[in-house]
């Protein structure tokens, strides 16, 4: 097949001092570009490269009958709200196939409220929320202290900063201000979750969803003080194979078989509920009482190929006795069959 890898790039030289390193967080670097470009080549396929740009629809558009399917690993084309919705769109109006989600559920899943909220109403647990819409707005009764800040549609943990569980009005206003401040509003705030936090894999479509084995983030081994979530600074700027932390995560979960099915048959759930299709990501953490709550779900999820950095879906895929060539030749082979390609 003729497959059109679609991609962002972090610019050249970056590096996490820059001052706008975080915009940049979601692209990736080039040896991930180019992981994924051999590891699609080695399943058989022909890769035409398309950075994710204002110059890739004409690119697509030019190209689209060389283009059995367009693999899309792009987060943006320009910083829109909707932004991951960009690529999905271009293919819809060209009628090129293409990996992932619809260009509707592409934008909702980056909108964590809006994902919240179809999941409320399948009756999927999520943590109680509020979005912030301006620094006066009444805050709903109530939700109990602690609460999690963080901006409403952004991913890779960009403005969730090491501050941002919040124990009181006023540090929660602080903190909707330093979030609005750098990437506007709405700003969301969730009741913190202090139990467990798991993430689970998921391929196929519709009743033929396969999940990989159960990530457990291990948040103990974080130092003393700082809080215990998947912060922008625990992700970046202290996980990173110079600076590993140790034991990061745990794959497969150790993890008793109720809990397991628990969050196997919830991650199946929010998958199909909310539209997606193919492949994905979505995060669990437990309540108090040790029940789980859906957080997000993610699609792209991160592929990075190299094992010394730690990405989720290759993780789990290893422990399931998948290669990262296996890994990305099943999620193409799930989209061409949806499409009836194969």
């Amino acid at each position: 097949m003729r497959i059109a890898f679609v991609y962002n790039q972090k610019p050249k030289n970056f590096s996490w001092e820059m001052p706008d390193a975080e915009f940049f967080a979601e692209f990736d670097p080039p040896e991930t570009v180019e992981g994924i470009k051999r590891a699609i080549e080695a399943n058989g396929h022909e890769v035409l490269m398309v950075e994710a740009d204002e110059t890739t629809y004409e690119t697509l558009k030019q190209n689209r009958d060389k283009i059995d399917l367009v693999f899309n690993f792009a987060e943006a084309v320009t910083n829109t709200e909707d932004r991951e919705a960009h690529v999905p769109m271009f293919a819809e109006i060209l009628k090129i196939p293409y990996t992932g989600p619809r260009p509707t559920v592409a934008g909702i899943i980056l909108d964590k409220t809006k994902c919240k909220e179809i999941w409320g109403f399948y009756g999927l647990p999520t943590a109680p929320f509020q979005l912030f819409f301006g620094a006066d707005d009444k805050i709903n009764a109530k939700l109990r202290y602690p609460l999690i800040v963080k901006p409403n549609s952004e991913g890779s943990s960009q403005g969730v900063k090491n501050n941002a569980v919040v124990q009181n009005e006023k540090e929660l206003k602080e903190r909707l201000a330093e979030v609005a401040a750098k990437f506007g509003w709405p700003v969301l705030a969730e009741e913190y979750l202090p139990g467990r936090e798991f993430t689970v894999s998921v391929i196929g479509n519709g009743n033929n969803l396969e999940t990989l084995p159960i990530m457990e983030f291990n948040y103990e081994n974080l130092a003393e003080g700082v809080t215990k979530v998947d912060s922008y600074e625990a992700k970046w700027l202290w996980n990173h194979p110079a600076n590993k932390i140790e034991e990061e995560s745990t794959c497969p979960a150790k993890i008793d078989k109720a809990l397991e099915e628990k969050l196997i048959e919830l991650t199946k759930n929010a998958f199909t509920t909310v539209g997606c299709r193919d492949w994905g990501r979505v995060d669990i953490r437990l309540n108090q009482a040790g029940e789980p709550m859906l957080l997000e779900i993610n699609c792209p999820a991160g592929l990075q190929p190299n094992p010394r950095v730690h990405s989720c879906m290759p993780i789990a895929a290893r422990a399931a006795g998948m290669s990262f060539e296996q890994l990305v030749g099943k999620i193409i082979n799930t989209a061409l069959k949806r499409y009836g390609k194969i």
